[in-house]
């Protein structure tokens, strides 16, 4: 291909074709081969999204491009980032109230037109393609993958389905099943997988772009075979018994109640799948009406919640080299996920088997997190146990992962104080001991703060990053900045008695210690939980956590708060005691062999205010963490309940669900609560200064 032209960004270069100019958000040009090239480059942003402005730009290009035919088109971005993240999630909620409808027939007509576009169709994408992006993708003839491409439909997290074609594109293209688990489950297709399963038609380096781009306006690059089984799901009798199959999956993991969009695509694919035309139709009016859904509503929510702590987390930590003090569970799920994000870490203890261990612990979390050989062995190479503590010296942070015991602590940082550099942070990972009287025994108090991270670390996103007295606001920024390095949220709070996530879980967790001294099964209790919303029941979540913690943490509370939660059941305390501490000994309240439990109880007998008395105890410690202001604002609350534990993301978060149920109907519900049950229940004072 001649006279084209290598756009380069930073150190990179991108195939955009000959000379561009820029037309709205396209970057538009022919190359001397007469192939015309549509580079998305959305200005002011470092990502593309799919707008009406992006879709109507685009249709112009189009009617230029069937007036004046070119040998081809190829779309693809000029943004480093990726291709597309998606739709602009932003303008959803004005689409509900303003004909989401036409909006929706506007953007198919576009991607419709480009699909009927009397010449080869070209995208190429590097990075994600993701919702619309992806779909803009699949309206094209051919798709060339750069090496480290992806796709993938997220709409379902959002309480969507595909809206721009893609319910009956990607069926059409590659296995009808594999099409719907995509679009069920919002996982991702790498690459590889994309390639095998017929996403994608050829895979290259990105300085092979325009080899590939000519190979495929000649029509010599082979296109994908469905094969028979996607022939046998046009017969209705075929489709309807698997469609069966994806609503009793569907529904163990996402209640048609709770979630309607998975259910409503299983309907679309099962009625329509065998016309198009009915099934484009069906799409926009379902897209529409989901749109309006309260899930779909409470699930963007949580989506902007998200965007807001990423927001939090921008900017350069200065942190290259990370030690960690204590090779527990915990210590090494930081250390290991530090080091898979790049940092240099150093991994130190007082005993040296813990240390022996951590490497292959480290190596296991790797494995989960789906690293390659290459990928695994630099994380294993940045990560260095260190029995003798030289890290420490070398250290821009130094996160303390010690046991929950002031004395131990204090000695470490005594210890700490002649081995740090000038300049370096030191954080702890506390879950219950105050901030503000560590900080006491540190030497240089504006670098001391918590940094609270949740166990899986390699799972749950959230970290609290817990402001100590004479913090400073740079130490905080950096610390702030530090988990966006490393993949996490970071919320800022201040010190207080198990601050926003323990404060609220611990007297919900000891509520159904109380239930089952009552004589409540386990599994009811954990029942009535998940069929609330959260991810697993109380119980199992004490078990996972660890007994041990759980026990720590409440007896802490206990001594530190003002108002009073649940005694401590004994049954806790004798289960510690004999070892049993959930899943890291395989045996706690549950028997952990045979992995995790997913309790399913007949709910006939259940007692009437079973979800009230395990629910709103959070609710009220929410509202107690803002009158204290722990934390900063409800937003915030919401946001480290839903991403540390899970909490019924559909509903919004616990202050979110407390508004839409009604502040005056949850105050009276907890004063019968109390009435009932004793004073743990009574409503919390900073009821009556809510908004």
């Amino acid at each position: 291909m001649t006279g084209r032209v290598l756009e380069f960004l930073g150190e990179t270069k991108l195939e955009l074709g000959g000379a561009t100019t820029q037309t709205g958000p396209w970057r538009v040009g022919r190359d001397d081969d007469n192939v015309l090239w549509l580079a998305l480059d959305l200005p002011d942003s470092s990502a593309n999204t799919i707008s009406e402005a992006v879709l109507r730009t685009l249709d112009e290009q189009i009617e230029l491009a069937e007036q004046d035919l070119p040998k081809a088109v190829v779309i693809r971005s000029a943004k480093l980032t990726g291709f597309a993240a998606g739709a602009d999630i932003g303008s959803f909620d004005a689409m509900s109230d303003s004909g989401a409808t036409d909006l929706l027939k506007q953007g198919h007509n576009v991607l419709d037109r480009l699909e009927k576009l009397n010449c080869p169709t070209i995208c190429v994408v590097h990075g994600a393609a993701l919702g619309a992006g992806f779909e803009l993708a699949l309206a094209c003839d051919y798709r060339i993958a750069v090496n480290g491409a992806s796709f993938a439909f997220p709409e379902v997290q959002l309480g969507l389905h595909p809206g721009l074609g893609g319910t009956f594109r990607l069926p059409a293209l590659i296995d009808p099943t594999d099409a719907m688990t995509m679009m069920l489950t919002g996982k991702t297709a790498h690459t590889d997988r994309a390639k095998s399963q017929g996403i994608v038609d050829a895979v290259v380096e990105e300085r092979h772009v325009a080899m590939a781009v000519e190979a495929a306006a000649q029509g010599k690059i082979d296109k994908h075979d469905q094969g028979l089984k996607s022939r046998a799901l046009k017969f209705d009798q075929a489709r309807s018994l698997v469609a069966k199959q994806m609503r009793r999956s569907t529904e163990k993991k996402a209640p048609r109640e709770h979630y309607p969009a998975p259910h409503a695509l299983i309907d679309l694919w099962e009625e329509y799948a065998d016309d198009p035309d009915a099934m484009q139709r069906e799409e926009i009016e379902s897209f529409a009406r989901l749109l309006k859904t309260e899930t779909s509503q409470n699930l963007r929510r949580v989506f902007f919640l998200r965007q807001r702590l990423k927001d939090a987390s921008r900017g350069t930590d200065d942190i290259s080299h990370v030690h960690v003090i204590g090779a527990g569970a915990m210590g090494v799920e930081i250390a290991t996920v530090a080091a898979i994000k790049g940092k240099t870490v150093t991994l130190g203890d007082v005993e040296n088997a813990p240390l022996g261990n951590a490497v292959k612990q480290a190596a296991a979390i790797c494995r989960d997190k789906h690293l390659d050989r290459m990928e695994t062995r630099d994380a294993l190479d940045r990560l260095m146990p260190d029995p003798h503590g030289y890290g420490i010296a070398q250290a821009d942070l130094i996160i303390e992962a010690a046991p929950e015991k002031m004395e131990l602590k204090e000695k470490i940082y005594a210890d700490l104080a002649a081995r740090m550099k000038t300049g370096a942070i030191l954080a702890s990972n506390t879950s219950s001991l105050s901030v503000d009287k560590l900080s006491e025994h540190v030497a240089a108090k504006d670098k001391f703060a918590g940094l609270h991270f949740f166990n899986p670390v390699s799972k749950i996103d959230l970290v609290e990053v817990i402001d100590a007295d004479g913090t400073s606001e740079n130490t905080l920024n950096r610390l702030n900045a530090f988990c966006g390095m490393i993949g996490k949220l970071p919320v800022k709070v201040n010190d207080y008695p198990g601050f926003i996530v323990n404060r609220a879980l611990t007297p919900y967790m000891m509520e159904a210690m109380v239930l089952m001294d009552e004589g409540v099964s386990k599994e009811v209790i954990d029942t009535a939980v998940v069929r609330f919303g959260m991810p697993m029941g109380p119980v199992t979540l004490a078990d996972q956590v660890g007994l041990d913690i759980g026990l720590h943490v409440a007896e802490s509370l206990h001594r530190n708060l003002d108002r009073p939660i649940a005694d401590i059941s004994e049954t806790l305390r004798s289960k510690v005691e004999k070892g049993d501490l959930g899943k890291k000994t395989g045996r706690g309240f549950y028997d952990w062999s045979d992995g995790t439990p997913h309790p399913d109880a007949d709910m006939q007998n259940a007692p009437k205010d079973l979800t009230d008395r395990l629910i709103l105890p959070m609710v009220n410690a929410c509202v107690e963490v803002l009158r204290s202001n722990t934390a900063q604002g409800a937003d915030d609350v919401d946001a480290a309940m839903i991403f540390a534990t899970g909490w019924a993301p559909f509903r919004g978060g616990p202050m979110h669900y407390a508004s839409a149920r009604g502040q005056e109907e949850v105050v009276a519900r907890l004063k019968e609560l109390a009435d009932a049950h004793g004073p743990r229940f009574a409503p919390d004072e900073g009821w009556q200064n809510l908004d």
